[in-house]
C-alpha cells in the first residue's frame, strides 16, 4: 500500500485543540493513522482499530495539501515517512494500545 503523510500546524488560541496534526493518508486519500500534538504536549493517536484521547481519522478523504495551505490559519507540508514514524512511535509509546 502507498501512503503519504502530512503535519498540518494550526495557528490558534484554543486550550483544547491540537496545534500540529501528523497523518498517513492511504492511496485511496483517506487517513489510515494519525497523531494529534496539543499546546501542553500531550499527544493524541488513532489508527484503523484503535482511537486514544478525543482523536479519530477523518471520515471523508483528505483531499489536497494545496487546499489546506491556502487557508491562513493552516501550515501544512508533506514530511518524510521516517518522520511521521518518529512521531507515532512517540505518541503510542506513552499510551499503551489496548
Amino acid at each position: 500500500m502507498t501512503t503519504w503523510h502530512w503535519k498540518v500546524t494550526w495557528h490558534h488560541d484554543f486550550a483544547d485543540e491540537p496545534v500540529a496534526i501528523c497523518s498517513e493518508i492511504g492511496e485511496d486519500g483517506y487517513e489510515v493513522r494519525k497523531v494529534e500534538e496539543f499546546r501542553d504536549g500531550m499527544l493524541s493517536w488513532a489508527d484503523g482499530e484503535h482511537e486514544h484521547g478525543r482523536t479519530g481519522l477523518a471520515v471523508i478523504p483528505m483531499g489536497r495539501i494545496e487546499d489546506i495551505q491556502a487557508q491562513a490559519e493552516f501550515t501544512a507540508s508533506h514530511i518524510p515517512r521516517a518522520e511521521f514514524e518518529a512521531v507515532w512511535h512517540r505518541a503510542t509509546d506513552r499510551q499503551a494500545r489496548p
